[in-house]
Parts: C-alpha cells; sequence; structure tokens
C-alpha cells in the first residue's frame, strides 16, 4: 500500500495501514500499561537516582512515537496534547492516592518525552510499521 494518507473526516488522518485496527489496538494497550504503572504502589526502577524521570520521558516518549506511527502530522499536535493531558493527570492521581507523589518534574519529564519523539516522528522512524507491513506481505 502507499504512504499516503486515507481521506478521513476531521483532523485525525491515519497512515494507510492494512492492520491499522490491531496497531491502534496495540497503542491504546500502550497507554494502559502506563496508566497501570503510573498508579500502581512502587513501580518497579533500575537503581539509580535518575531513573524516575529516566522512565517518564522513555514511557511518554515511546506512545508518542508509536501514535506518529498511525497518523499523519497534522495529528501530532492533538496526540501530544492527549498525551500531556494524561500526564498532568496521571500526577494528579498519584498525589491523590496516599501512595504515590505529585511531581512537577515528572510532567515535564513526561513532556520532553513527547516532543523527543514528536521530533522523531519527523523522520523515517514514523514509517517503521508501514515497512513493517510491506515486508510481511511481499
Amino acid at each position: 500500500m502507499p504512504a499516503t494518507a486515507e481521506p478521513t473526516t476531521g483532523r485525525w488522518v491515519r497512515r494507510r495501514l492494512r492492520w491499522f485496527p490491531l496497531w491502534r489496538a496495540v497503542g491504546w494497550g500502550l497507554v494502559a500499561v502506563v496508566v497501570y504503572a503510573s498508579l500502581m504502589p512502587a513501580p518497579p526502577l533500575p537503581g539509580f537516582s535518575a531513573a524516575d524521570k529516566v522512565a517518564h520521558v522513555a514511557g511518554y516518549a515511546g506512545l508518542m512515537l508509536w501514535f506518529v506511527q498511525l497518523y499523519q502530522r497534522p495529528a501530532y499536535g492533538r496526540v501530544a496534547l492527549a498525551l500531556v493531558t494524561l500526564g498532568v493527570g496521571l500526577e494528579v492521581a498519584q498525589g491523590l492516592t496516599g501512595y504515590r507523589s505529585f511531581d512537577y518534574w515528572d510532567m515535564a519529564a513526561n513532556g520532553l518525552g513527547v516532543v523527543v519523539a514528536w521530533g522523531l516522528g519527523l523522520t523515517p522512524v514514523a514509517m517503521v510499521l508501514q515497512t513493517l507491513e510491506r515486508k510481511m506481505t511481499a
């Protein structure tokens, strides 16, 4: 299939992916993992001082990078806004749990991950799923 966008309504212009519903479901599964890890009592982290912030950057970069593979550039801003909102909401929720803490630096790390992956989305990295599908069907 060509790498052009499909016509859709609104500004969520998805990429032409044969298994788009599967890839989207995987993306929502990844969101569920981030929500769970954010609200569990003691998430497992490697044993170095910045592990928490690295996990925040990596988690949100992974989410953003996944979704930039599903949608064309006009949707990147909406995806980024949704993920930053998710990060802020989860930080608020953590502060309300009694066993996790609210942290502005975690929000900043989440946003940094989104920005880094947005930048990667402007490179051929955004075409990994399309390339994978092409190779699988060839």
